[in-house]
């Protein structure tokens, strides 16, 4: 019987353990997949403790890549042996698993199983906010929070490949010199200097025109004081907690600004959006505009040492977990 990780009880990575599951024949409309690579992400930190509302117990992550087992009924377009990806469908920290056919990608041959793992959820997040939510163009100067994540990678790379000028905060010295090395134009330590300060001597007083915000709490207000007029906010996380509630009169006087929360699963939520969001991710990569670094990988039975190393801050760039 095949092993995966299971929440029973919210809680810290002790609650990850790694158990044997009993999987039934797929469905109509569904794929049993065995993994060869899983994604992880600073999401999946939020569904073990409980912030979002998951039904105990349940097995966490969100993207993986693997080779089809078996298909059910009514799936045509997809084989035993095909090599698949997707994000974001919860339930990835197995090595097999049953998945709706509709919610399964086709990797390109150019892309090896590592990387489709590492590139999948960050990668199309990165289109959405870059390219859907707000709009990049040349020209344009923005601001990347946790520059030297595996997220922060991506919106670096990709905004300087669209032609913007890119700012972005990072925790440390060496981090400053990683961002810089995936399009950071102008890493910032905060540890060292107040981000908002930096942004305006960076810019010379002109600020930038949007803030991709992961962070939340510690950010969220500092990186609305980075805007110039018409400036727009995307907020997509809370590595540092929810933010307070916003008091949205400000934002007038402050330049008519805007502030977007957005989500991946809204944007892919039909199948056409899906396939549209993951094959712009996989022509950028194919360009040389964005490059992947699996930075570390982690047995999956170590989910919960990899759970650490994430919430410690002690990775750069992409993490996987390996069945």
């Amino acid at each position: 019987m095949p092993f995966a990780i299971r929440v029973h009880e919210f809680g810290g990575p002790e609650v990850l353990l790694f158990e044997e599951i009993a999987l039934r024949e797929p469905r109509p409309g569904e794929v049993r997949l065995r993994h060869t690579a899983i994604g992880l992400n600073f999401v999946e930190i939020y569904q073990r403790e409980g912030v979002f509302p998951f039904r105990l117990p349940f097995t966490p992550g969100n993207e993986g890549v693997g080779i089809v087992e078996a298909v059910g009924e009514g799936v045509a377009e997809i084989h035993v042996g095909d090599r698949m990806a997707y994000a974001p469908v919860p339930g990835s920290y197995s090595e097999v698993r049953l998945i709706a056919a509709e919610r399964l990608i086709r990797v390109p041959d150019s892309i090896d199983d590592k990387t489709a793992a590492a590139i999948m959820l960050k990668g199309m997040t990165a289109q959405y906010l870059l390219r859907q939510t707000h709009r990049v163009t040349p020209g344009e100067v923005v601001l990347v929070h946790a520059a030297a994540g595996g997220m922060g990678q991506f919106l670096c790379q990709w905004a300087k490949a669209l032609g913007a000028t890119v700012l972005g905060t990072v925790s440390t010295e060496e981090k400053a010199v990683v961002a810089a090395s995936y399009g950071c134009d102008f890493p910032i330590v905060y540890s060292r200097e107040n981000f908002v300060d930096a942004v305006r001597r960076h810019t010379s007083g002109e600020m930038v025109d949007v803030v991709y915000d992961a962070v939340g709490r510690d950010t969220l207000l500092g990186s609305i004081d980075c805007l110039k007029p018409l400036g727009h906010l995307v907020s997509f996380g809370d590595a540092s907690g929810p933010p307070e509630p916003l008091d949205i009169v400000p934002l007038g006087d402050k330049g008519s600004l805007t502030v977007t929360r957005g989500t991946l699963a809204t944007f892919t939520r039909t199948r056409a959006g899906l396939l549209a969001c993951a094959n712009d991710l996989f022509d950028i990569i194919a360009s040389g505009g964005v490059k992947v670094a699996t930075e570390r990988t982690f047995p999956l039975s170590e989910a919960a040492d990899a759970h650490r190393a994430l919430q410690d801050r002690r990775t750069v760039g992409c993490s996987i977990l390996m069945p």
